[in-house]
């Protein structure tokens, strides 16, 4: 089995992207379509009690979900067209965290898993 570590590289292959999403029924929408469409590995759901921000001039607090979606580097412009276009906020959170290492067996599984 070929090694995918990002440890070895100068520029890491898998990354975590993030969003959030109001709704529990947009967070499994979202979650679904990305991994059908094969821009996602798989997606992790996790509830936040709240989330403090400043929008439109004003301090608010709202309840969300965060995705956490598994991915290679290669498919973040595709990704985040995607997420932009279906995602339902008006100015959606859309952040990367690269990978710079994990278990081989399960980076060799988003490679897999992804196109």
């Amino acid at each position: 089995m070929k090694k995918y570590s990002n440890s070895q590289s100068h520029k890491p292959q898998f990354c975590l992207a993030l969003t959030t999403v109001s709704k529990n029924s947009e967070a499994r929408r979202l979650s679904q379509a990305l991994v059908k469409e094969k821009l996602a590995a798989c997606v992790s759901l996790i509830p936040i009690s709240a989330s403090f921000y400043f929008w439109k001039n004003r301090a608010r607090s709202e309840k969300e979900i965060l995705l956490l979606i598994k991915t290679r580097s290669a498919l973040i412009p595709r990704l985040k067209k995607w997420i932009l276009h279906h995602h339902s906020y008006e100015l959606p959170e859309f952040l990367t965290l690269d990978i710079q290492d994990g278990h081989s067996s399960y980076l060799h599984w988003i490679r897999e898993n992804t196109k």
